[in-house]
């Protein structure tokens, strides 16, 4: 397999739109080093394209089944290899893109399953559309591997810290349905939808003005990772949101003013 391959990259088929898809079906999407740096390399082309407005995370016939033990059984002298790197800014992690707080939505698309590494790049996601039959989990409690791309992090801010550690701890599978109690999942779909379903989520993305949307969107992850406080979070929401105002707001208000979105009614945008 070439090393572009590995990691699918479509900007082309649905307009604004990247599709990511791991494409290593033998090692159920399992992440070796290789893939993980083309993974991070796409997610970083990405955000560099003016013209691609939301991501579309997803693998061949399952999500993500973590990181491929098969290679890291081969380190040698129980050392680990030399792309297993401090944390430095934005530096590519074990993963991947897992040390990136990516600065455009991002959906996962998930079926199959999507345990240890794989759980850890589905919550890079802002959404996650579901199969009904998807599994997620810290399945690499049993085999002593830690999680080391954001799961201790990411997973208890999306479902709070006693949930968290509920999965961290007892490393049990969660089904969708339970995913979707717990707000891990966003959407439940029928198998084999959950592609198409994401797409459609991103078309209507797109369709908001795109500066206020991306705006508020990176006010909620300072105020989830970054705040020294309740005021500076609120400060960092108005002088954001304050440059948003003659750039979209005002347009925006006078659209309603004339009419539009009267009556709950957005006939200009896609339906939620």
């Amino acid at each position: 397999m070439a090393d572009s391959d590995i990691v699918l990259v479509d900007t082309a088929s649905q307009p604004g739109i990247t599709i990511l898809t791991i494409n290593r079906p033998h090692r159920k999407n399992a992440v070796d080093p290789l893939t993980a740096k083309c993974l991070y390399e796409a997610v970083l082309a990405f955000e560099a394209d003016a013209t691609q407005k939301v991501c579309i995370l997803t693998g061949t016939a399952t999500f993500c089944a973590g990181a491929d033990l098969h290679k890291v059984a081969q380190e040698k002298n129980n050392t680990p290899g030399e792309n297993l790197q401090p944390v430095n800014g934005r530096n590519l992690g074990p993963m991947g893109p897992s040390r990136l707080v990516i600065q455009k939505p991002v959906i996962a698309a998930v079926a199959g399953y999507a345990v240890a590494g794989g759980l850890e790049l589905s919550l890079l996601a802002d959404l996650r559309v579901v199969e009904e039959d998807a599994v997620f989990g810290v399945f690499c409690r049993r085999w002593g591997v830690p999680l080391i791309d954001g799961g201790t992090i990411r997973l208890q801010a999306i479902v709070g810290l006693s949930r968290a550690l509920d999965m961290i701890l007892t490393g049990r599978p969660v089904g969708a349905e339970e995913a979707l109690a717990m707000g891990l999942a966003n959407r439940v779909v029928p198998k084999g939808e959950s592609l198409k379903q994401a797409l459609d989520l991103a078309r209507q993305l797109i369709a908001f003005p795109e500066l206020c949307l991306n705006t508020d969107r990176r006010s909620c992850y300072y105020s989830a990772y970054d705040a020294s406080s309740f005021q500076d979070a609120m400060s960092q929401e108005f002088q954001a949101g304050s440059k948003v105002i003659s750039a979209e707001a005002i347009a925006g208000a006078a659209k309603f003013s004339r009419g539009s979105g009267r009556h709950g009614s957005f006939k200009e945008f896609s339906k939620l």
